[in-house]
């Protein structure tokens, strides 16, 4: 996979939306204004940081090398996927998916209902 892409992916999420609101390198991806991915444009190796399921979280970084603790995020629930170092597409759009699914079940039930209902 390549930014295009992972970009292109990402936007197709339901209510996906795209700012920079950190710096003109940082793409940062939201559902209903909540931030579920970010994208460092100006990074050498393609990455993407996602929130995930504490527990989730530190299992996949046991399964796999190419996830660590996501850099300047709270560690506990995000982690960052390098792409090209052994997980393939499916599985790198199934935790995006996880992550707009982590988002939304902190909104409140009514916003929970909405997204999914829309």
């Amino acid at each position: 996979m390549n930014v295009e892409e992972l970009h292109e992916y990402c936007l197709s999420i339901k209510g996906a939306t795209e700012s920079f609101p950190f710096d003109e390198v940082s793409l940062v991806l939201k559902v209903r204004d909540k931030m579920f991915a970010l994208i460092p444009l100006d990074s050498p190796e393609l990455s993407i940081a996602l929130k995930c399921d504490p527990e989730k979280a530190i299992d996949l970084r046991e399964q796999y090398s190419c996830v660590e603790p996501a850099y300047h995020f709270n560690k506990k629930y995000w982690n960052t996927i390098y792409l090209n170092r052994g997980m393939d597409d499916d599985e790198v759009k199934f935790w995006i998916r996880h992550s707009v699914d982590e988002v939304i079940k902190k909104l409140p039930k009514k916003e929970q209902h909405e997204y999914y209902q829309d």
